[in-house]
């Protein structure tokens, strides 16, 4: 799925579109401007201090072949402030723990200035404060600055209680589409999931989903 959105894959039928355009056919640097795509793993070639890292995200705007603009700064140091890393700047990117490491990930996708986020399972590899802390800051950037924000995971509770729809896949299949409410219903999920499972509403009025006899 998500790299028929990233424009890496064309549908079979239909169309996708991004700020009116299809995505297939764009040109590859418009491409990278209006989507980022963040992987499961972001292998480093060479050795890079976090602040060449994130300015990396500003090629699609013709910044590999010249040295970096001040707006290019301006752009990178926001980035690392918006997700918590402004102090990494200076460090190594392969001396980072697994959370900082995403951090700086996310703030290399957000200096492209995308209209489109993805994510690819951004949460692994972190421990629980971690993952609340990632996708707490996601949800701060697609209200604050209007991202569409796209996460695959296998968290259903930390889905439920960050996001705004659910799409549930299964066998390539999409079962729902809807709030988090709506899709999170025991009998689909027991069948998706083939585990005996239950659905209870949370404090924060989400559907928390546990495993049957697990209280």
């Amino acid at each position: 799925m998500l790299k028929l959105l990233a424009g890496l894959l064309k549908p079979l039928s239909g169309r996708i579109e991004v700020d009116g355009m299809e995505i297939s056919e764009l040109d590859l640097l418009v491409r990278a401007q209006k989507i980022a795509l963040v992987a499961q793993e972001s292998e480093l070639l060479f050795p890079l201090r976090v602040w060449e890292y994130v300015l990396q995200g500003r090629y699609p705007y013709g910044r590999r072949l010249r040295f970096e603009s001040d707006e290019d700064c301006l752009l990178a140091g926001n980035a690392l402030a918006q997700v918590g890393a402004d102090a990494l700047r200076d460090r190594w990117m392969d001396h980072l723990s697994g959370g900082e490491k995403q951090r700086v990930i996310l703030a290399r996708a957000l200096v492209q200035q995308p209209s489109l986020l993805l994510l690819d399972e951004p949460t692994q590899h972190l421990d629980i404060g971690g993952k609340v802390e990632l996708l707490r800051r996601l949800r701060r950037l697609a209200d604050e600055s209007r991202y569409s924000v796209i996460v695959v995971t296998h968290e259903l509770n930390l889905a439920a209680e960050f996001s705004d729809r659910i799409v549930l896949l299964h066998k390539g299949k999409c079962p729902r589409i809807g709030t988090p409410a709506e899709v999170y219903q025991r009998e689909l999920l027991q069948e998706v999931f083939d585990a005996p499972l239950e659905v209870e509403m949370g404090y924060s009025g989400r559907p928390r989903v546990i495993l049957r006899g697990s209280h």
